[in-house]
């Protein structure tokens, strides 16, 4: 049986993947600080580890064919994500392991490309577009020196599975239940979103033909290209009733960003709201097959289901 580590199994990304490879029937190591598991995750072995502890996170991925790199820093304070990207080079290196991430869409930079492929150039123009543009050299260099093989799968702003923290939970899906839908931005401009649960199926497939790919893979996520429009009038089916429209106060953020370290780095990225981008793929199908992906009404019901905003029951009606 193959040996999968999730590092970040109790986030968002981390735990929804674990979930995909338990499923699939892979041997999943999660992976946390303290070693502390959802229930969902039962099925897995709970290991704590630091991943700003080199040793540590060595000896916690010890004897697994794969490491699913889930860790992800708090939004505000990204001073980690290097050094903790170098350990886990460290950790895959020590053991042998192959390894596996998602990337974003912030090594673009702005003016953001409209149509974003495999091979778009990066040229990231923000701190966090840098630092993620610096890990995807580091893989690479570590790739092309025969140490560590590398699955990038690229993906746009997560929505479903359980957790919070994405923009569909903390703006657009916040006062659903008040009957208004928030939108971050204008609200015909097309926006690249990633189903988690179908995201987390892509890492699965990807690994089942990990053998056949190169030492440095990366792959985009095309997900759903969606705009508010689209979205507000998917939760309304599902709902069965009209939402209001309102918009999120950016300028209450600007004028507090010097003051609120999140609302700073919430305004450092706000051109993602502002700037239309999609993700396109030609490799991945060609290389997986038919790539997951939940019809937008399925996949919206499953979000606020999972948020505690619609029942599970009528999510599945809805869907």
């Amino acid at each position: 049986m193959t040996r999968i580590a999730i590092l970040g199994a109790r986030g968002r990304l981390g735990r929804a993947v674990a979930k995909a490879f338990l499923e699939a029937g892979y041997e999943v190591r999660a992976i946390t600080r303290d070693g502390k598991l959802p229930y969902e995750l039962r099925d897995a072995e709970g290991i704590a580890a630091d991943a700003l502890d080199r040793a540590r996170l060595i000896d916690a991925t010890a004897g697994v064919d794969i490491v699913f790199n889930g860790l992800s820093p708090v939004y505000s304070d990204w001073s980690s994500v290097l050094p903790m990207a170098e350990n886990v080079m460290a950790a895959c290196h020590a053991n042998g392991a192959q390894h596996l991430v998602a990337g974003t869409v912030y090594n673009f930079g702005s003016p953001m490309p409209a149509i974003i492929t495999e091979d778009t150039p990066q040229r990231p123009t923000t701190e966090k577009g840098r630092i993620r543009a610096e890990q995807e050299q580091l893989y690479r260099r570590e790739a092309e020196a025969g140490r560590v093989r590398t699955i990038l799968l690229r993906a746009g702003d997560f929505f479903g599975g359980r957790g919070t923290g994405s923009w569909f939970d903390l703006v657009i899906a916040s006062k659903l239940a008040k009957g208004v839908y928030t939108a971050p931005g204008p609200v015909e401009l097309v926006h690249a979103w990633a189903y988690l649960p179908d995201l987390a199926r892509a890492f699965v497939a990807l690994a089942d033909k990990r053998r056949q790919l190169g030492a440095y893979e990366s792959f985009n996520f095309p997900g759903h290209s969606l705009t508010d429009l689209e979205i507000k009038a998917s939760m309304e089916r599902i709902v069965g009733h009209k939402l209001k429209l309102a918009s999120m106060p950016w300028w209450v953020l600007r004028a507090g960003s010097p003051f609120v370290p999140m609302w700073k780095a919430i305004v450092s990225m706000a051109y993602l709201r502002f700037e239309p981008h999609r993700l396109v793929s030609s490799r991945l199908e060609a290389t997986i097959g038919e790539i997951p992906h939940t019809p937008l009404d399925a996949a919206v019901a499953g979000a606020l289901a999972d948020l505690g905003l619609l029942s599970t029951e009528a999510g599945r009606k809805a869907a």
